[in-house]
């Protein structure tokens, strides 16, 4: 059995900035609870818990980097030539004037808010309990299409096609931001049933990502 064919309740969120906001989108097995979008943290994570999520996967740092080099996660998704930002040190990103990093300010108050009942899971495998990770959608749809087939000018097709080929309603998923928290769900439901790589280490955060085999 998969987390597909099960009653297994799982979010996913994807942060953006202040304009956009974040969606949250909740799945229990193949249906889609709910989807939102909402720059209120703590109204994010009080929705996880009133719907039973186990798991919530986040598409946004976990960590800031202890350097300006970025984070062990993003060199080692770099030397598989998957693209990601690299994560400055939080002290950097407040220094910016652009406003750039506004999105990683985003996610590090849902990762506080989702804390208390969903804390961050600082290890390469889960074991048990409620817990929140990092994932990143462009390296999902790598795993699962490979690295020549993925396509940022493709994604919103490419990505909408992986949950419907996983036989999950894409209906209620209106804008490309609800397709990445669903497909940050969906590796979120792959945790719990360890068919996930973790790329990282647990000073700098684990990123996950699904893996192939016995994920349908």
């Amino acid at each position: 059995m998969t987390f597909l064919n099960s009653a297994i309740t799982v979010a996913g969120i994807d942060i953006g900035g202040d304009r956009k906001g974040c969606h949250l989108v909740v799945l229990r097995g193949r249906e889609v609870l709910c989807t939102i979008n909402s720059n209120d943290a703590d109204f994010l994570a009080e929705c996880c818990c009133d719907f039973g999520v186990v798991a919530v996967a986040v598409d946004s740092p976990c960590r800031w980097s202890s350097s300006d080099v970025g984070r062990a996660a993003e060199k080692e998704l770099a030397k598989e030539r998957i693209f990601c930002f690299a994560t400055p040190s939080r002290e950097r990103a407040a220094t910016n004037t652009s406003g750039f990093y506004g999105w990683m300010f985003n996610g590090e108050q849902v990762y506080r808010a989702l804390a208390t009942t969903y804390p961050l899971l600082n290890d390469a495998r889960y074991s048990s309990g409620r817990v929140s990770v990092e994932t990143f959608p462009h390296a999902i749809t790598c795993a699962m299409l490979g690295r020549d087939v993925a396509s940022a000018k493709r994604k919103r097709r490419q990505r909408r096609q992986l949950l419907e080929d996983s036989g999950i309603d894409t209906g209620a998923l209106k804008s490309i931001d609800a397709i990445d928290a669903a497909l940050c769900a969906f590796t979120a439901g792959c945790l719990l049933f360890g068919k996930t790589r973790a790329y990282g280490n647990a000073e700098g955060g684990y990123i996950f990502v699904p893996t192939l085999s016995g994920v349908f």
